[in-house]
């Protein structure tokens, strides 16, 4: 697998998936990264001619086809690495898609949520919205921990462990440990796995 660019941010829990997942797979040595800088208000024209979204994370391959969005990058990275990452069938695939959609639906409020807090005159009624989701969310995964443990790692953890991992980098005073104490020790063990501490979030610009 040559000739693999991917446009990407140290910030964005988007991206970290796809470098979780290439950990993971062994791959990302073989990743030709490219720091890229988007906003919803302001979009990055340049990149615009690869993802006309001007969304990361973008993967552009060696023919010039871009893939888009973290889970389909995921996807071909577990192809071609011939991983375990995404199981290909049967109940197995449905649960680790169902725990992606959980951690990236989660990652969405946060980032809409970050978003709104950062406005000169937030709309405290849509924060108020986006915490009791977090929450939900958060409360839904403890309950589903023992499942979480027994399941074999795949994108369906990485999706969960960025989620949290998100919260500790934006909302560390939201204090999402406590009351979940299942939740916090699984997050913890993602966090120690090497995948997650090559690929934990800080800010470039700083």
């Amino acid at each position: 697998m040559t000739g693999l660019t991917l446009y990407w941010s140290t910030r964005s829990p988007f991206v970290r998936k796809v470098m979780v997942a290439a950990h993971e797979l062994g791959v990302a040595e073989r990743l030709h990264t490219v720091p890229t800088l988007v906003a919803m208000t302001a979009p990055n024209m340049p990149h615009l001619a690869v993802n006309p979204l001007g969304r990361i994370p973008t993967l552009v391959l060696a023919d010039g086809t871009a893939i888009y969005d973290s889970q389909p990058i995921i996807e071909y990275l577990n192809e071609y690495a011939r991983g375990w990452l995404v199981p290909p069938n049967g109940q197995a695939r449905l649960h680790a898609l169902r725990w992606h959609a959980l951690g990236t639906g989660l990652l969405d409020v946060l980032v809409l949520w970050h978003g709104e807090r950062g406005r000169t005159y937030p709309h405290h009624v849509a924060i108020a919205g986006f915490e009791a989701k977090a929450r939900a969310t958060l409360d839904l995964l403890e309950r589903e921990c023992p499942a979480l443990e027994m399941a074999q790692f795949g994108i369906g953890h990485i999706a969960v462990g960025c989620a949290l991992g998100y919260l500790d980098f934006r909302f560390g005073p939201l204090n999402w440990r406590e009351g979940r104490p299942r939740l916090a020790a699984w997050g913890a063990s993602f966090d120690a796995r090497p995948s997650a501490v090559a690929t934990k979030p800080f800010d470039e610009r700083k």
